[in-house]
């Protein structure tokens, strides 16, 4: 059974880990400081590091919730759709809405980088499981000659190809698609790939 200390200290770190995603949405990774986050949360700054390692490891935790959302976010894109070439279809969309809708939460999960020599902890690595997890299954329909590690393998690539145009076009790089014209491009990339998987 827990004692109070011990509930004390989980209540701690949620109000630290809100208001960290909180300052994330709005300002970035870049604009997080230690600071704001535990005057935010309403402690002293030197609870941050009682009840996390570092700043760090307060952000993997913000990257772990919006993992699970984003997991979430494609589960629902799919709720209603059949067959494997418009599954694909309708998780590319999912994942540009999502990435669109929370686009600074989204971005911090692919540029937070844990100091040189230290090794993302294996819960969060088994997250990012995520990416591609309902890539699998229209996949291996579209090609049942693929089976594990290179069936997963292609996943990744698929993915890998969505991500590249989604965060182009949302960091406003010069080659990037307009973001309006988004949705439709990567509509037709993921078409063109589905076209390619099937021959």
């Amino acid at each position: 059974m827990r004692n109070n200390r011990e509930a004390q200290r989980d209540a701690l770190k949620q109000r630290l880990i809100d208001a960290a995603e909180a300052q994330i949405a709005v300002g970035g990774l870049s604009g997080l400081k230690a600071r704001d986050v535990t005057a935010a949360a309403g402690c002293a700054l030197g609870a941050l590091y009682t009840a996390f390692e570092d700043l760090d490891r307060l952000i993997l935790q913000v990257n772990s919730r919006t993992l699970a959302r984003l997991g979430a976010a494609l589960q629902d894109s799919v709720a209603a759709v059949q067959g494997p070439r418009a599954v694909m279809a309708a998780l590319a969309q999912g994942y540009v809405s999502f990435a669109q809708n929370n686009f600074r939460l989204w971005a911090a999960l692919f540029t937070h980088r844990l100091p040189e020599g230290i090794d993302a902890p294996e819960w969060h690595r088994a997250e990012h499981a995520v990416l591609i997890a309902q890539i699998i299954a229209p996949l291996s329909q579209l090609r049942p000659d693929l089976t594990g590690e290179a069936l997963r393998q292609r996943a990744g690539t698929v993915f890998a190809a969505v991500h590249g145009v989604v965060m182009l076009a949302l960091t406003a790089r010069f080659v990037g698609t307009p973001v309006a014209q988004l949705p439709g491009e990567v509509a037709a990339l993921v078409e063109a790939m589905m076209r390619g998987l099937e021959q």
